[in-house]
């Protein structure tokens, strides 16, 4: 209900991660379970320049989550950001890929200035999930003259605790934000 994480036990209605943590997100959804093809598809995207896959898994998002998109009511859609070393080292954010297309597809304004990345931080795949928390630790910043919109829709590409939505759902709402949700290509398993 909260995630969108397949739950193991039918009367369940939030993962035990959203049972045990108070995150600042209000929902979230995603269209594919992290394994197989999509974690393969998901790593070429990422680190083997296959740019064009973010218009296909924009154009899935759109498809499943439209009418969602809609009652959510979204005014502004933000991209997690990555460090700018980073950026230099890979080329490209592919999240702001998958925006984009989202963007064009729903009709929404995209604002990749609002939250920036300030700490070069350790990739969160290779963390647990204390150290995830601790990792994201003052890594975002709102620009100064970024005003949040009352209702937000964060995008990233892997949901594995939510500490990254957590955290920049959190300094959106701050600085003004009501409703902070968030679409991912796909979402870890671990329960």
């Amino acid at each position: 209900m909260k995630c969108g994480k397949p739950v193991l036990e039918a009367e369940k209605e939030y993962c035990p991660d959203c049972e045990k943590h108070n995150l600042s997100y209000d929902q979230g959804k995603s269209v594919w379970v992290h394994k197989g093809a999509v974690a393969k598809s998901i790593y070429q995207f990422k680190y083997k320049n296959k740019r064009n896959y973010g218009k296909i898994f924009a154009r899935e998002m759109g498809t499943l989550y439209m009418d969602q998109i809609k009652r959510w009511e979204i005014q502004e859609i933000i991209p997690v950001p990555i460090h700018k070393k980073r950026r230099r080292k890979r080329g490209y954010n592919q999240t702001e890929i998958v925006v984009d297309e989202l963007g064009k597809i729903l009709g929404l304004p995209v604002n990749k200035k609002a939250v920036v990345r300030i700490h070069n931080t350790t990739p969160q795949k290779n963390l647990d999930r204390i150290n995830r928390v601790e990792n994201l630790k003052e890594a975002f910043e709102i620009l100064p003259d970024y005003k949040p919109m009352k209702k937000i829709l964060i995008v990233d590409d892997i949901y594995t605790t939510g500490s990254t939505i957590h955290t920049i759902a959190k300094i959106l709402k701050e600085n003004g934000a009501e409703k902070v949700y968030f679409l991912t290509i796909s979402i870890g398993q671990k329960r």
